[in-house]
């Protein structure tokens, strides 16, 4: 039976609908006053960033680093220890103060009199023809359609076989923050920076983490110095199983979770986080029915301009970026913003995304901060353009700020090209790497030669940005 509507079965018509209310939440505006709007959400206003995401997690990390500062700070002359930790005001700063009322206070204000153009659903949306979306109120189940839609729907958790076939009890990222207890113990499957963060946190506030990574690195996507130093240190704080994969998973009748390794290794933990990757949403949706198209990885195929291809159609964010991170999501949203109001307008001048020098931030212990090309990268694109790459790794410990901190394995790795100057990549582990890496991502931005960069500026001692000046000093042209 085919899932296609008729016309007169149609609730309502809009000249936009939003799937998603994350970053296609911020696309209404006073342009978009005289618009008829519906924005569709079955889960929290504030999407991923708000609620599981970026928000919460970072100021969970902000508690595990206070403990772990003052566990660290004898290497100071500071001898301290963490007397206890209040799981419960850590979740309370962070969910009943900030974030669950600014989502509470999001949503209300767009079903309020301030937004009379929008009309929000909160039923999951699916589509059932072209610019038609199955969805609901509550349980009134609705029929809506658009003249242009925006589907900004996000991404999910990917599960394992292993773990769903298993049937013990799990924890993804969308979880975990809300656990009633801090456990003593827990098992994290997974490597990438959902993974480092959460083991950060929980091993920061004292839980033994156990992690369990089937390749040889930890943060294996990031250039190959910084992940393997990350490795190194990462495993003086959690009991790192590399190279290995989970063969079974058994809970106990006490709720102990087992796990039995292809190391040959049996762990356990009181929870189990399952943080091995995030995978679009698009295939829940029925999106081939208005036209759009899944590309292999289960994106939503966008051109340049955040088009799908099928009439008044448009995808922005995780849902359909190769890049899954907020602020990505933040400028595309900003594009599909001007582009489809240019449409509705019968503007031609659509503006374009922009991908390049994408900058990324791990807020785990140590902290990294990376844009641009790996070294592996740079040496194929070297190759492949005839040119040549010079490369300069500089220790934190090297700078007056890095000697106070006693610094042992902060690095900054900058990559360039030997002829032009350019900075093609720069990656930074330790103290301050998400802030450090902004400079090199304005260099790169607005084609900044390295070193005009190095002597064309003050650069504050003793602060820890002499790091970067160093290594800019160091490179060889």
């Amino acid at each position: 039976m085919s899932d296609q509507v008729e016309t007169d079965t149609i609730d309502a018509h809009y000249d936009v609908i939003i799937i998603g209310a994350g970053s296609g939440n911020s696309i209404p505006s006073p342009a978009y006053d005289d618009l008829s709007i519906a924005i569709v959400e079955s889960g929290r206003f504030g999407g991923t960033c708000m609620n599981v995401g970026c928000i919460p997690t970072k100021m969970f990390v902000l508690a595990a680093d206070a403990a772990q500062n003052a566990r660290e700070a004898s290497r100071l002359g500071v001898h301290a220890t963490v007397d206890s930790i209040d799981w419960k005001q850590i979740q309370d700063r962070v969910f009943t103060q900030r974030v669950d009322a600014i989502a509470d206070g999001g949503e209300a204000y767009r079903r309020g009199d301030e937004t009379p153009n929008i009309t929000v659903y909160d039923q999951h949306g699916s589509f059932v023809g072209p610019r038609t979306i199955r969805t609901g109120q509550g349980s009134a189940e609705k029929v809506i359609s658009g003249d242009q839609v925006i589907i900004a729907a996000g991404a999910r958790p990917v599960v394992p076989d292993v773990v769903k076939e298993s049937g013990v009890r799990y924890r993804t990222n969308e979880d975990i923050m809300r656990l009633q207890e801090l456990p003593k113990e827990l098992i994290v499957l997974g490597a990438g920076f959902i993974a480092c963060e959460f083991a950060h946190v929980f091993s920061g506030l004292g839980t033994k983490v156990h992690l369990v990574n089937r390749s040889s690195r930890l943060l294996r996507k990031h250039d190959a110095d910084i992940s393997s130093r990350f490795t190194e240190v990462a495993s003086t704080n959690w009991d790192v199983h590399p190279e290995t994969l989970v063969e079974s998973l058994e809970e106990k009748s006490d709720g102990r979770i087992i796990a039995k390794l292809s190391d040959g290794t049996t762990i356990e933990g009181d929870e189990l986080l399952v943080a091995t990757g995030r995978t679009p949403n698009g295939d829940q949706m029925n999106v081939a029915s208005t036209g759009v198209a899944l590309l292999p990885d289960g994106r939503i195929d966008v051109d340049t301009h955040g088009f799908t291809g099928a009439e008044g159609v448009w995808a922005l964010g995780d849902v359909s970026s190769p890049h899954q991170l907020k602020h990505v999501a933040n400028h595309e949203a900003k594009v599909v913003f001007h582009n489809v109001l240019a449409t509705v307008n019968g503007d031609n001048e659509l503006r374009s995304i922009n991908h390049d020098f994408v900058p990324a931030a791990v807020f785990s212990h140590p902290q990294v901060g990376a844009v641009g090309m790996t070294e592996d990268e740079a040496r194929d694109w070297a190759a492949s353009n005839g040119t040549e790459i010079t490369i300069k790794v500089q220790n934190y410990g090297d700078v007056a700020y890095g000697w106070a901190l006693e610094d042992k394995h902060g690095i900054c790795k900058l990559i360039a090209d030997k002829q032009t100057g350019q900075l093609l990549g720069a990656h930074f582990l330790g103290e301050q790497a998400a802030t450090l890496v902004h400079q090199c991502i304005q260099m790169m931005a607005f084609g900044i030669d390295c070193r005009d960069a190095a002597a064309n500026q003050y650069w504050i001692h003793p602060a820890l940005p002499e790091v970067l000046e160093n290594a800019l000093l160091g490179l060889e042209f």
